[in-house]
């Protein structure tokens, strides 16, 4: 992309931010998830322990000065596992969004602009990818590459490559038939320069909004796959796998089970309060501009 074209998407990427900003939800959504993005960031500080350092006497021990959210069945700190588990979840989540924006935003981009041949070809394999429930799609792409942190990533960015497809074939449609896309034409611009230069920048806020809500959804669905096994290998910590280990003890310890499901609803409601505003945000009809 060129400088120019650089320069365009960010002027309206800094707009669609100071627009989002003014919706309150979104002003909080985006707060709280930054809170949690910096605890993880910030873990190795905030932790106080090892989160993989185990003591059997302290197994199952309750809530004390030293271990303020208490012990699991290996002896291994809460706290510490909750905070370095958000780096696993969230790195997970957020790099498997990334991908599937680019792969589906491109896809999309490519069958709206082409037209004809081209977006019935991709837009029926993207109509066959979203009858799967998100879950069954995961754990099938899982199951046959492996668990681990990358096929994961693999895995989830797969899910929601269909979704980013068609929010960004819908305005690419419309966005194709301007005038300043035929005068683009007539001067000779390439294909790539009247997608990436100029319909591209028209249909990001679709996009960025599309990425805010369904990063709730990944999140759930590395939870999801960790929890029955499929995510990270142990001792590393994942939010999912806390609640796995944590349900074979529920009854000695609900704990193990609540602060890790308390985590995964925290993130999951300020990301929903996020796209909600965006979403405002970036309506005509409901932005007042």
């Amino acid at each position: 992309m060129s400088h120019t074209a650089t320069a365009t998407v960010d002027s309206r990427l800094g707009r669609f931010a100071r627009l989002c900003w003014r919706r309150k939800a979104a002003s909080i959504g985006a707060l709280v998830t930054l809170l949690v993005a910096l605890a993880a960031l910030c873990a190795p500080l905030l932790a106080g322990h090892d989160p993989n350092e185990q003591d059997i006497l302290l197994q199952f021990a309750g809530p004390s000065a030293d271990h303020i959210l208490g012990n699991d069945s290996f002896g291994r700190d809460v706290w510490a596992r909750i905070l370095y588990g958000a780096r696993v979840s969230l790195t997970i989540s957020v790099a498997a969004i990334a991908l599937a924006m680019v792969v589906g935003g491109l896809l999309g981009m490519i069958a709206g602009y082409r037209g004809g041949a081209v977006d019935r070809v991709i837009m029926s394999i993207m109509d066959m990818l979203l009858s799967f429930p998100s879950l069954v799609m995961g754990l099938l792409v899982v199951a046959v590459l492996g668990a681990s942190m990358n096929n994961l990533i693999i895995a989830i960015a797969f899910t929601a490559v269909a979704p980013f497809a068609r929010i960004a074939r819908a305005p690419t449609l419309a966005v194709r038939q301007r005038d300043f896309i035929e005068a683009g034409r007539a001067l000779g611009y390439s294909d790539r320069r009247l997608m990436f230069r100029h319909i591209l920048p028209n249909i990001l806020d679709e996009i960025l909004v599309l990425g805010s809500l369904w990063l709730a959804t990944a999140i759930r669905t590395e939870a999801s796959l960790s929890f029955i096994g499929l995510g990270v290998r142990p001792p590393t910590a994942t939010w999912g796998g806390m609640i796995r280990e944590g349900f074979e003890n529920m009854l000695d310890a609900p704990g193990l089970v609540i602060y890790p499901s308390i985590a995964i609803l925290i993130v999951m409601i300020s990301l929903n309060l996020l796209g909600d505003g965006l979403r405002d945000a970036t309506d005509p009809k409901l932005r007042n501009e």
